[in-house]
């Protein structure tokens, strides 16, 4: 959807989650087998995961101004169940969060947050308020007002349809 390079960190995993589904499309990634394996999901897992995506889209929504798209479950509700742990490098001392195991993806998408919130990027991940689209990005413009997923997409778009519209 986007030439926009990945988020940083942990993050980018978030964007990916959001971006198994192409709105415009329905395509949903989460319905194959290769999507699912791609987040270590197993079948009886995808409701809790697209729930999850679509609470992260309206955080994400938020970050960028625009209202939620949907109701959904709040997205601290969903991440207050996640299990982490506290990791600590006996080299250098450096502690962080991290998932409890490997293997549940609230737990991954928990620390990732966690440590975006941390380093100040959580609220550069965004989605774009295209309402066909909502495709998630990490906003690396210098003042962090980035709008859209695509500016030769969904930026050119809204720019004709307000266009058309000054001629109606």
């Amino acid at each position: 959807m986007t030439e926009r390079s990945p988020a940083p960190g942990g993050l980018a995993l978030v964007e990916s989650l959001v971006n198994t589904l192409d709105i415009e499309s329905g395509g949903d990634a989460l319905d194959t087998a290769e999507g699912r394996a791609r987040f270590g999901l197993a079948e009886p897992d995808v409701a809790a995961a697209r729930e999850l995506r679509e609470s992260l889209r309206v955080a994400l929504l938020a970050h960028a101004g625009h209202p939620p798209h949907r109701a959904v479950t709040p997205l601290g509700e969903l991440l207050a169940a996640a299990p982490l742990v506290v990791t600590v490098d006996e080299r250098d001392g450096s502690a962080s969060l991290a998932a409890a195991d490997e293997g549940p993806l609230l737990s991954r998408v928990a620390a990732a947050v966690a440590e975006a919130v941390v380093a100040g990027t959580w609220t550069r991940l965004k989605a774009c308020e295209a309402v066909t689209c909502h495709w998630a990005y990490y906003d690396r413009s210098p003042a962090g007002r980035g709008r859209w997923c695509s500016m030769q997409v969904c930026g050119a778009r809204a720019k004709m349809r307000r266009y058309r519209s000054k001629d109606a």
